[in-house]
């Protein structure tokens, strides 16, 4: 039996150095070898066997054979399926829960340092906790990255029988905790951690450690100021990380900035200026905001009322490109950046809204003043001013693990992207059970109105049928606006949305209930899983009615992903109207608002496939122009990073 590509298992000591992380550039992964894990599969099950039929003093004596053979050949094949199967065999003892062979290939995937496309509501749990055990019983600190806090401290604490039978200890971290309790936590075998609070962690451990360049550098300082024992993390050894398009693409672009509070009042009154300057702007006249409604651009006129404005104010507004820059800044504040769209305020505090997961960011800020700007916009009293201590992006921190591997049920729409940045192959795991979703016709109405009215007599429709209806809405504020109109038609529901995210796992859990209705955001599009009740797969399952489109088809699939699970019964449809973000800025939507016969409910009369063709090529546009923007930055945030005199995530 052939060996992995690379069986070396990093962990901290005289080898590896105190902080394990890599320096060089990820090697890029190619296809060949896939072929090999249905064999590995068909070796595990063999294994298992054995292990099945041992007494627990047997289990637990030949447990510290294999471990002891792990630790001392590292992640060869032959080592990988002993453990494997000692963990599949744990699994079933300590959670009752038996791994099917799709599980187990998609460990073997991400042991071996690839992504495995593994579809929604297929056990990607349970992959991720057999693939984290075997690389713990090798000795190295793994981090399994999840969406959020709330999955974070549930598969901690539901997976630690079966770690703790195969003598490892799991810990997790949350946002609330101090640093020693995350220094416990990371001290375990196995960490489960969000990407979020794992990057902040790393950039502080880089502070104390100067970012020193060289690994002799490193192992030095370490010497020198007893490092190792003051970081949190024991360096980037291996992650296993879910829901990996997210992080890995769609985040890609969100700087992670370490920053402490500064008193700068002469740079609160600059954006105080800033705003009185851009609120004395009149539209079309003196700015135009662009057909996809994402930026500002100040017209001549615009230009030379601002500078006339502006003159009188001295010192900074001198500068033309400073002044024009940040006054755009505040154009979009006032006229692009929308509440209960962008962002929330609670209690006082704006929280940016993620647009990905529909989740709000509490902590997260926009930079360059423009969080202020919105601060200002909402007449709330602006946050102390920052300085910035360090800074990375998820493009150049994922390399730094020695040993990657994830997984997520859309990534093959993205799989050149992943394979040229981060190194990583995509292979796909079949589905346990062919699936039995149903796709509907696409619709498209001429109003918001119109599409809310259809919306409620489709959710009157399934609630006669006994069925229960998921229905995905773009934003808090559209979450809200058409439970208004639910709320009208006397059809109970309920609102799942970044305002109620506290509740979310009870919204979930009673989301497949005989003529259940649950309107909400991207936040019911990943990390979630919707149970039917009782009788409801003999009514057809789950519905799910998109009313959105996303910027990427992949997470139009995550949603459509809630229903028809592991062979059960379900169905899907999008409606959507000439209102609906994104939508107007499609390049034929002025040309169907003018020239579409409509019906007596308003509905455009397109053919449905048209439709569906129009939408995928805007997708694939707007794919394309991220994707650009993405090499674009992680380009600019290398060449950044060379052009410092001391190396690391940034000083």
């Amino acid at each position: 039996m052939t060996r992995l590509l690379d069986a070396r298992v990093p962990l901290p000591g005289l080898v590896w150095g105190a902080y394990p992380e890599r320096r060089d550039p990820p090697r890029v992964r190619w296809p060949w070898g896939r072929a090999r894990y249905g064999r590995q599969v068909d070796a595990v099950r063999a294994a298992l066997v054995v292990w099945q039929a041992l007494d627990e003093p047997a289990f637990a004596a030949r447990l510290r054979a294999v471990q002891t053979r792990i630790g001392r050949d590292g992640l060869a094949v032959e080592r990988v399926v002993e453990a494997l199967a000692a963990a599949v065999e744990a699994a079933r003892r300590s959670l009752g829960l038996k791994a099917y062979d799709t599980q187990i290939r998609a460990a073997l995937i991400m042991l071996d340092n690839r992504l495995a496309e593994m579809a929604t509501g297929e056990g990607k749990t349970l992959a991720a906790a057999l693939a984290a055990a075997v690389g713990a019983l090798a000795g190295t600190p793994v981090h399994v990255l999840t969406a959020n806090d709330y999955l974070v401290e549930r598969d901690a604490v539901n997976l630690a029988p079966l770690f703790a039978l195969l003598g490892l200890r799991v810990g997790f971290v949350t946002g609330p905790m101090n640093e020693a309790q995350r220094r416990i936590a990371y001290n375990a075998s196995i960490c489960y951690v969000t990407a979020r609070e794992v990057v902040f962690d790393y950039l502080r451990d880089g502070l104390r450690r100067g970012f020193t360049r060289s690994d002799l550098q490193r192992r030095v300082a370490a010497l020198r100021e007893a490092d190792a024992k003051q970081s949190l993390l024991r360096g980037l050894c291996m992650a296993i990380v879910d829901e990996a398009d997210s992080l890995l693409i769609d985040e890609a672009m969100m700087p992670l900035i370490l920053s402490r509070q500064v008193r700068d009042s002469a740079g609160r009154a600059f954006f105080w200026q800033a705003w009185f300057l851009a609120t004395s702007l009149l539209a079309e006249q003196d700015f135009r905001i662009d057909d996809t409604g994402l930026r500002v651009e100040l017209t001549a006129v615009g230009r030379l009322a601002l500078g006339e404005k502006a003159a009188v104010l001295g010192g900074r507004w001198r500068s033309v490109r400073l002044r024009e820059e940040v006054v755009n800044m505040a154009l979009a504040a006032a006229h692009v950046y929308r509440r209960d769209v962008h962002y929330l305020v609670r209690d006082g505090v704006v929280e940016i809204v993620d647009e990905v997961t529909g989740r709000a960011a509490p902590g997260r800020v926009w930079s360059r003043g423009l969080h202020t700007l919105v601060e200002l916009k909402e007449g709330l009293r602006p946050s102390p001013g920052t300085e910035t201590l360090a800074q990375i992006t998820y493009q150049r921190f994922f390399p730094r693990y020695h040993r990657l591997g994830g997984m997520s049920g859309t990534l093959k729409e993205a799989r050149g992207e992943l394979r040229e940045v981060y190194g990583l192959d995509v292979v796909c795991v079949s589905l346990r059970k062919a699936s039995s979703r149903k796709a509907l016709a696409c619709r498209i109405y001429g109003s918001k109105h119109a599409l809310w009215d259809a919306v409620a007599g489709r959710l009157a429709e399934c609630r006669a049928a006994g069925r229960p209806v998921l229905v995905g809405t773009s934003s808090v504020a559209e979450s809200e606006s058409l439970s208004a109109r639910l709320v009208a038609a006397g059809i109970p529901h309920t609102v799942l949305n970044a305002r109620c995210d506290v509740d979310e796992a009870a919204i979930v859990a009673r989301a497949g209930e005989a003529g259940q209705v649950t309107v909400a955001t991207n936040m019911a599009g990943r990390g979630t899983d919707i149970p039917l009740a009782a009788g409801v797969a003999d009514a057809g399952g789950l519905h799910v009615m998109c009313c959105q489109i996303n910027a990427s088809r992949r997470i139009d699939r995550q949603l459509e992903g809630r229903c028809a699970r592991q062979g059960d019964p379900g169905s899907v449809e999008t409606w959507i109207c000439l209102e609906t973000p994104r939508v107007a800025g499609l390049p034929l939507s002025g040309m169907l608002a003018r020239w579409c016969a409509r019906d007596a409910a308003l509905r455009l009369l397109i053919s449905p496939v048209g439709l569906r063709v129009m939408l995928a090529l805007h997708q694939w546009r707007q794919a394309r122009r991220e994707r650009r923007a993405r090499r674009g930055l992680l380009l600019a945030d290398r060449e950044w990073e060379r052009g410092l005199s001391f190396g690391g995530p940034g000083e």
